[in-house]
């Protein structure tokens, strides 16, 4: 396997210069987050919101959805959420209203999934007075099904994710949740011991998060304490579905914020062991919990497994987690460019994505501090901060690229969700920010077509219709590479749904393989590069979307 990461490494080597192209005005992108700030340095006011990207009307273009907060004091202005709908000529319309989500949220998180297996991607969206779900009928509109979904998770929410944990056909939800946190008993905190800033999570009890089991007939009961998630002493703002040891059954990890990690081993019997300290991955290198943000997964190595991103709060860099295989991991970023360059940074969103098509995992991270004022006590660390792009070179090696991918992607802004998606069908990822208080961004992939690509959208049958859980592993001349169709990860985010496989220059694809949820296996050859293909599970052969 390692020859195969030199062939791939190599025939990246000469790629053409990708640039990531700010295009949100011409994309016709005006949201606005609403932070709520008043003054009065509310803990929720330093978090920000998430984005994603979903096709929520079947058109195979994807859509964007932006998570708003609100005033804390009602007034004439209102904020909602906005859903942007791809008009397939590289702009967007807001579709907000006409889709029924002109609804005002303190909002964080969000999701997409097909929880009722009818088609349709649905969402849900976390915030801090009540989670909602909101139903897609399949013809433009939303529905909020909150009340009759028998979910009510009304603590202080972040990332949210979609799995199918027990495997029966049906996705479940997972909620992260953060601090026992209220207006009223909002505490005082101060860096200069004159003036109120922002308290940090230390200060905070944590609270329990929350697995919801799909009942189907649109109902969910909540299963947490049973299931062994629902640690009240965490502290939960990123959320990664992975199989950990490749069983075939998703495991969750649990990046928390100054409370040590949490990796859920899925038992396949209904409930979790969690297993955190002993896979090496709750703590730093130094022993201590981090500030953990957002986090990702993926095979960065093409070893086979998948390991783990987790982005940290500044002065502690990011956390590489290399899954060995025998059950622990071990922290790569203090030992290459990944923890030295990311060390005086912020990191919300974070994810793994293959942004120039050389058939190696890249590394993407959205950055930017909770404290206005933080330059005035560190100098070196500053407020808005541009994102991070470290370009895989292979053999477990990162090299950190931004100087090389334009103007647009180094300007220094506060950034919290973060997720990719081919927003234009041309082959290579483009990037959507959130930013916490400021506008989103829409960063277009610029210049990686000089490499070969294929993507698959897979839609189960016996397994959820989304295909969370299947893997899809592809074979060229170059090599294999895997992913696994997912929700979640990066920070109160998701990126879209159709996986992307970066191919070099090979020519062709010699084979593709689906294990599915179900246990179905499905292997097809001789298929073209630079084709989306939908795999449908038990399908004879797959068919070309675009």
């Amino acid at each position: 396997m390692r020859l195969c990461v030199g062939v791939l490494a190599a025939a990246g080597a000469a790629f053409a210069q990708v640039q990531f192209a700010d295009v949100t005005a011409a994309a016709g992108i005006k949201f606005k987050h609403n932070a709520g700030k008043a003054g009065k340095k509310f803990l929720p006011e330093t978090l920000g919101s998430g984005c994603a990207f979903l096709d929520y009307n079947n058109d195979n273009w994807p859509d964007i959805f932006l998570v708003n907060g609100r005033s804390w004091v009602p007034g004439p202005r209102k904020s909602y959420p906005a859903l942007y709908r791809n008009n397939k000529n590289g702009t967007f319309t807001d579709v907000t209203a006409e889709a029924g989500l002109t609804v005002e949220l303190q909002g964080m998180g969000v999701a997409a999934g097909d929880f009722d297996n009818d088609g349709n991607s649905d969402l849900y969206v976390t915030a801090i007075e009540g989670d909602r779900l909101f139903r897609n009928l399949g013809t433009g509109k939303f529905a909020d099904v909150t009340k009759a979904s028998g979910i009510a998770n009304i603590d202080f929410s972040t990332s949210a994710a979609w799995l199918d944990y027990d495997r029966d056909g049906k996705i479940d939800l997972f909620v992260a949740n953060y601090v026992k946190w209220t207006e009223k008993g909002d505490l005082w905190c101060s860096l200069d011991g004159q003036t109120k800033s922002y308290c940090t999570p230390e200060s905070y009890k944590g609270t329990a998060s929350k697995l919801y089991r799909n009942l189907g007939g649109g109902k969910f009961e909540d299963v947490s304490k049973k299931a062994g998630v629902g640690d009240a002493t965490s502290k939960s703002l990123g959320i990664a579905i992975f199989d950990m040891d490749n069983n075939g059954w998703p495991d969750i990890f649990v990046a928390n914020d100054t409370q040590p990690n949490k990796l859920y081993k899925n038992n396949g019997n209904g409930t979790f062991t969690e297993a955190g300290v002993a896979a090496g991955v709750a703590f730093g290198e130094d022993g201590t919990a981090r500030g953990a943000m957002g986090v990702d997964a993926a095979d960065y190595d093409r070893s086979g497994r998948a390991h783990l991103l987790v982005g940290n709060f500044s002065n502690q860099m990011l956390g590489l987690y290399h899954n060995e295989g025998t059950g622990l991991f071990v922290d790569e970023a203090p030992a290459n460019n990944v923890g030295r360059v990311s060390l005086l940074y912020l990191a919300f969103g974070a994810f793994f994505f293959d942004y120039d098509n050389d058939g190696l995992f890249d590394i993407f991270t959205a950055n930017g501090h909770i404290e206005e004022e933080i330059s005035r006590v560190q100098p070196r660390v500053k407020y808005a901060q541009n994102p991070l792009v470290f370009r895989n070179l292979g053999n477990r090696k990162f090299e950190h690229a931004n100087a090389k991918l334009g103007a647009a992607i180094n300007r220094a802004i506060v950034a919290r969700g973060a997720a990719y998606a081919d927003f234009d069908r041309d082959g290579d990822l483009d990037v959507l920010l959130s930013t916490n208080g400021g506008p989103a961004y829409l960063y277009r992939n610029d210049g990686g077509n000089a490499n070969n690509w294929v993507r698959i959208q897979t839609a189960g049958k016996k397994s959820n219709r989304d295909g969370y859980g299947a893997v899809v592993r592809v074979k060229t001349a170059g090599g294999q590479v895997w992913s696994t169709v997912r929700s979640g990860s990066s920070y109160c985010s998701q990126s879209e749904r159709v996986l992307s496989f970066g191919l070099a220059k090979a020519g062709k694809v010699d084979s593709i393989e689906v294990v599915w949820p179900s246990g179905e296996k499905q292997l097809f050859s001789g298929l073209d590069v630079n084709k989306t293909y939908l795999v449908e599970e038990g399908a004879k052969a797959p068919v070309v979307v675009n």
